[in-house]
């Protein structure tokens, strides 16, 4: 068994920067076909197009708002067209807040919940009939659902539920061998990290340090390391299991 994905057909949300742009990468450069979906136009967004197009492969980017049932739609239709089925599921897309409890407004509660835990469950709804007997779905959590981060009971919310519906959603998929799992990365040196201010940066930097095994921030290729293994026949028998790739925090 090995990680080649030759042949696969995979759809990554949130695909255009970050944890996103290295699983979608990191698919391709292993043989899937990826089609990816952003929210917004961006010079990151216009980097991984060029990237793709380097990258052997039948690859697409696609602008999409998860939180949209018609974009979501679009994003299904545009899978069957391109590729027929789906053996790869990733749903990446998600948002951020902090925000004092006693000043979490609904709206801004529903931004959070709606764009991580209520799109999964649509993009993983509307993508059921084109799965195959051995598909792979992958949710993108986060380590704070089971520590809980002050001024982020939206944000840690979200990403706990996505772990409850993996739970449930592996048991309902499993008589199709499809297999539902989350990844729960810790503090990753991604975009947002690397645009801090150099003091703050090397704060956080030395803070998590201090916190981690391994002290050190987690790479963005490394939470794509862990999808590759989750979307290959070497987790064949791992589903509805949270994954946290977090250094030992």
């Amino acid at each position: 068994m090995n990680l080649t994905l030759t042949g696969k057909h995979a759809l990554v949300t949130g695909g255009s920067r970050g944890i996103g742009r290295a699983i979608v990468l990191a698919l391709a450069r292993s043989g899937a076909d990826v089609l990816a979906c952003h929210q917004n136009p961006s010079p990151q967004a216009d980097q991984l197009a060029a990237e793709l197009k380097k990258t052997d492969g039948n690859h697409h980017l696609l602008q999409a708002d998860v939180n949209d049932p018609a974009d979501v739609d679009q994003l299904v239709e545009e899978a069957k067209t391109r590729y027929g089925s789906l053996d790869i599921v990733v749903h990446n897309a998600g948002v951020i807040g902090h925000v004092p409890l006693p000043e979490l407004e609904l709206a801004e509660w529903h931004r959070v919940l709606d764009t991580s835990l209520t799109a999964a469950f649509m993009v993983v709804q509307k993508t059921l009939p084109l799965y195959g007997d051995r598909s792979s779905v992958i949710l993108i959590g986060s380590r704070a659902a089971a520590r809980g981060i002050p001024q982020r009971s939206h944000y840690t919310a979200a990403k706990a539920g996505l772990e409850g519906f993996a739970r449930s959603a592996a048991k309902e998929l499993a008589g199709r061998g499809v297999r539902i799992n989350v990844i729960a990365p810790g503090v990753i040196d991604s975009d947002d990290t690397k645009a801090m201010p150099a003091e703050r940066r090397a704060q956080l930097i030395a803070r998590y340090g201090e916190k981690t095994a391994l002290g050190r921030l987690g790479e963005t290729d490394e939470i794509a390391g862990t999808a590759l293994f989750l979307a290959s026949g070497l987790s064949s028998y791992v589903t509805g299991q949270t994954i946290n790739v977090d250094g030992g925090i």
